[in-house]
Protein backbone atom coordinates (compact mmCIF):
# COMPACT_ATOMS: atom_id res chain seq x y z
CA UNK A 1 0.00 0.00 0.00
CA UNK A 2 1.44 3.40 -0.96
CA UNK A 3 0.91 6.38 1.86
CA UNK A 4 -2.10 8.07 -0.38
CA UNK A 5 -5.26 7.24 -0.22
CA UNK A 6 -8.09 8.38 -2.39
CA UNK A 7 -11.05 10.51 -1.01
CA UNK A 8 -13.09 8.08 -0.83
CA UNK A 9 -10.81 5.64 1.56
CA UNK A 10 -9.98 8.59 3.51
CA UNK A 11 -13.35 9.50 4.14
CA UNK A 12 -14.07 5.97 5.14
CA UNK A 13 -11.62 5.56 7.66
CA UNK A 14 -12.65 6.56 11.33
CA UNK A 15 -11.61 9.34 13.29
CA UNK A 16 -9.28 7.59 15.40
CA UNK A 17 -7.06 6.49 12.70
CA UNK A 18 -6.00 10.11 11.95
CA UNK A 19 -3.37 11.74 13.86
CA UNK A 20 -5.36 14.77 14.22
CA UNK A 21 -8.90 13.45 14.43
CA UNK A 22 -10.36 16.93 14.80
CA UNK A 23 -8.71 17.61 11.53
CA UNK A 24 -8.82 14.42 10.07
CA UNK A 25 -5.15 14.56 8.62
CA UNK A 26 -2.53 12.45 8.82
CA UNK A 27 -3.97 8.60 8.60
CA UNK A 28 -1.92 6.46 10.44
CA UNK A 29 -3.37 3.17 10.14
CA UNK A 30 -0.47 1.43 9.04
CA UNK A 31 3.69 1.45 9.51
CA UNK A 32 4.00 3.39 6.04
CA UNK A 33 1.11 6.26 6.94
CA UNK A 34 3.31 5.97 10.34
CA UNK A 35 6.29 6.91 8.42
CA UNK A 36 4.29 9.16 5.96
CA UNK A 37 2.97 11.44 8.83
CA UNK A 38 6.76 11.66 10.33
CA UNK A 39 7.63 13.00 6.89
CA UNK A 40 4.67 15.23 6.24
CA UNK A 41 4.53 16.43 10.21
CA UNK A 42 6.68 19.82 8.85
CA UNK A 43 3.46 21.05 7.82
CA UNK A 44 1.30 20.50 11.21
CA UNK A 45 0.38 23.56 12.19
CA UNK A 46 2.99 24.94 15.50
CA UNK A 47 -0.10 24.74 17.73
CA UNK A 48 -1.24 21.18 16.69
CA UNK A 49 2.76 19.66 16.68
CA UNK A 50 2.76 18.72 20.24
CA UNK A 51 -0.24 16.70 19.95
CA UNK A 52 0.65 14.98 16.35
CA UNK A 53 3.80 14.01 17.95
CA UNK A 54 2.49 12.08 20.45
CA UNK A 55 -0.20 10.13 18.27
CA UNK A 56 2.90 9.62 15.92
CA UNK A 57 5.10 7.75 18.68
CA UNK A 58 1.36 5.93 19.99
CA UNK A 59 1.11 4.54 16.59
CA UNK A 60 4.76 4.32 15.87
CA UNK A 61 5.05 1.76 18.97
CA UNK A 62 1.69 -0.03 18.11
CA UNK A 63 3.02 -1.22 14.48
CA UNK A 64 6.90 -1.12 15.23
CA UNK A 65 7.90 2.04 13.26
CA UNK A 66 11.17 3.33 14.56
CA UNK A 67 10.87 7.09 14.34
CA UNK A 68 13.62 9.18 13.58
CA UNK A 69 13.02 12.61 14.08
CA UNK A 70 14.53 14.69 16.20
CA UNK A 71 12.03 17.33 16.15
CA UNK A 72 9.37 14.63 16.65
CA UNK A 73 11.02 13.35 19.55
CA UNK A 74 11.74 16.87 21.24
CA UNK A 75 8.19 17.77 21.40
CA UNK A 76 7.66 14.31 23.29
CA UNK A 77 10.24 14.86 25.66
CA UNK A 78 8.71 18.38 26.64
Amino acid sequence: MSDRYTYQEKEELPDSAFGLPERREYPMTDAAHVRAAEAYFRYCPEELKPRLARAIMTRAKEFDVDVQSPTILSYVRQ
